[in-house]
Order: structure tokens, then sequence, then C-alpha cells
């Protein structure tokens, strides 16, 4: 006890080791779904398109674009948006590229199990001295 507070002192937890006496955070009563973070992707897109929305219709001024011998005229805003769309293609097809070639090398190089189950089976229980099946 420490003498200015008349009360025992706290145990210090120990390395390695963690406090489970303490008081837990609340948990939460029902789980997450799919549906759940569904609905948080589709409000976080809602969001993306009204940034885009208001940023194509402050540059609404009109410039001329000139691609591959191909020319026109476009807002600036959208011309701005169609750039990055093209910079985000650029680099997404040569990455799906990729991702399918190294499935394809994972998928070679995995041995093939033509029959069988598909998780190792439960060792046997252990048994006491008397031959009885103990429980896990």
């Amino acid at each position: 006890m420490t003498a200015a507070q008349n009360r025992p002192d706290l145990p210090t937890p120990h390395a390695g080791h963690e406090d489970h006496s303490g008081p837990r955070p609340p948990r939460s009563a029902v789980p997450r779904t799919r549906l759940g973070g569904l609905w948080v992707a589709a409000v976080a897109f809602a969001l993306v398109l009204l940034m885009l929305l208001i940023f194509v219709l402050q540059n609404g001024q009109r410039t001329e674009v000139s691609f591959f011998g191909a020319h026109g005229h476009l807002p600036l805003g959208v011309a701005l948006l169609l750039a990055a769309v093209f910079g985000v293609l650029l680099v997404a097809v040569p990455g799906t590229a990729r991702i399918a070639q190294l499935r394809m090398l994972g998928h070679r190089r995995r041995p093939h199990v033509a029959t069988g189950p598909l998780t190792a089976p439960l060792p046997p229980a252990p048994r006491d001295a008397t031959g009885q099946q103990t429980h896990r």
C-alpha cells in the first residue's frame, strides 16, 4: 500500500504478458457484414462523384484538345478528367496483366491433387491411462 492513498498498489504488467483484468471497451452487439461494407463504399463513392461533378462544373471554360490527330473542343474539367482516367488505365492495364501472369504461375507451381479431403484429418484424441478417450 502507498502511504498517501491507503489502497493497494496496482500490479504492473510484466513484459510479454497482457493484463486482462482491466475494463474492456464495449463490443458491438451487431457484427459487421458485407452489406454494411457495401453501404460505406457506396456513400464514399457518391462523395467522390459529387466532388468530381463540382470540379467539372467549376472548370467549364472550353479548350481545344488534340489527341492522335483528332481535334475537338471540350470543357477544361472534362478534358482533365479524361486525362486522369487515361492515366489510371495506363497503370491498370499492365498491372492487371502482371496479376494474371502471377496467378497462372502460381497455378502451375501448385501441386494438383486429383482426389482426397480438402483438409487434413484430425489426429486421434488423447487417451488416459485406462484407455478412455479424454475431452479436448
